[in-house]
């Protein structure tokens, strides 16, 4: 039997996984990454996230207009300690089709990487192959990834600082070869509100740092940057990824995404808001007096 619910919750929780619910509901509306007959895999790492995505997406099948299909499925990359019963049982006790998949990844990574150097790269590019070939096997057309608002906050600030590039997570993509899809439900949600939905439901997470790799450190210095920018001002994280889906290209600089060269007389929808419009949004001030080097504006009466 699926639990949706602790077993003492309380009005606050209540709001909080129902706020959860309607945000996911809302992001896979606006990206339709869902449709009636998908059949999407589930990728389950274990932690809070994915845990948050797995339930919340068992509750809007619930009450979903569409039929879909839900398969969830955790990689068992053999990396020693790994608790490989514990999602196995949380599966069977949910009552739901799931898939183990097992792929030594592990020591793939530990032949080819230097002593000291980080992992994750290589770890992570394995690991998409063998999920997306999982997916093919299954006759899944959709991959749902746990990653929330503030990984791909975290995702746009570390392409700018490190990699000159204005790029992000989006909620929505096509594998290289065109095979599968791979939508991220929870794009909506913060991950604060995540870890208090986890914590209150007891998920049973697994940790992240079996690998014993390095922690992405530019990550965690990114993650931190933006905390404290929301201390100073609440709300700072949500405005930057409403700015990721609000693009003016015009305003920015790239000429293979605007037309810059052909630009000879701008749009209304280009002017520069921060000059405004001096026959309009200026007419406060008129041109009073035009000698020589100098021209005089004064205020309209």
């Amino acid at each position: 039997m699926i639990k949706h619910l602790p077993a003492n919750h309380s009005n606050n929780f209540i709001k909080l996984r129902n706020s959860l619910i309607s945000a996911t509901g809302k992001a896979i509306g606006d990206y339709n990454m869902i449709e009636e007959g998908d059949t999407v895999l589930v990728c389950m790492s274990g932690g809070k996230d994915s845990h948050a995505m797995l339930m919340i997406l068992l509750a809007l099948q619930e009450r979903a207009p569409i039929n879909f299909k839900l398969i969830a499925m955790n990689l068992d990359q053999k990396q020693p300690g790994f608790p490989a019963d514990i999602l196995p049982a949380y599966f069977e006790k949910l009552g739901i089709d799931y898939r183990i998949v097992e792929a030594d990844t592990y020591s793939i990574v530990k032949e080819k990487v230097p002593e000291g150097k980080t992992t994750c790269s290589l770890c992570s590019r394995l690991r998409r192959g063998v999920i997306y070939t999982t997916a093919k096997e299954l006759g899944a057309n959709k991959i749902a990834l746990g990653h929330h608002r503030d990984d791909i906050v975290e995702t746009l600030f570390l392409n700018l600082f490190f990699g000159a590039k204005m790029k992000a997570m989006p909620p929505k993509l096509s594998t290289n070869d065109k095979q599968n899809i791979v939508i991220r439900p929870l794009a909506y949600c913060s991950e604060k509100d995540i870890a208090s939905y986890a914590r209150q439901m007891e998920f049973p997470i697994i940790p992240c740092d079996l690998c014993g790799g390095q922690e992405n450190l530019q990550r965690q210095k990114v993650k931190e940057m933006l905390r404290v920018w929301e201390l100073e001002q609440p709300g700072r994280v949500n405005n930057i990824f409403r700015a990721i889906g609000n693009v003016e290209p015009s305003h920015l600089a790239d000429f293979n995404l605007y037309d810059f060269k052909n630009l000879s007389q701008a749009k209304p929808e280009d002017e520069d808001m921060l000059f405004g419009d001096i026959a309009n949004e200026g007419a406060a001030l008129s041109i009073n007096n035009s000698d020589g080097t100098r021209i005089e504006f004064i205020r309209n009466t």
